[in-house]
């Protein structure tokens, strides 16, 4: 039986497309950690990796997280 992901499950991100969209929404950087760019909005706060290409799904979390709209 095959395992039925959504669609655009293994669809991707470049990281820097996604912090250009993320500042240009008012978040920026708070610090760099070992693995990790933290990201600050008002209240809210999230993780990015560091990895060049981010899946969609991680992406949409990331944008969740700051209450910013996710459009691919």
């Amino acid at each position: 039986m095959a395992l039925m992901r959504p669609k655009g499950y293994n669809e991707i991100t470049k990281r820097k497309e996604l912090i250009k969209y993320l500042e240009n929404y008012g978040a920026f950087l708070l610090r760099e950690g070992r693995r990790h760019s933290i990201y600050h909005r008002g209240k809210y706060r999230t993780e990015i990796p560091r990895h060049n290409e981010i899946v969609n799904e991680l992406a949409r979390k990331i944008c969740r997280d700051l209450d910013i709209p996710f459009v691919k």
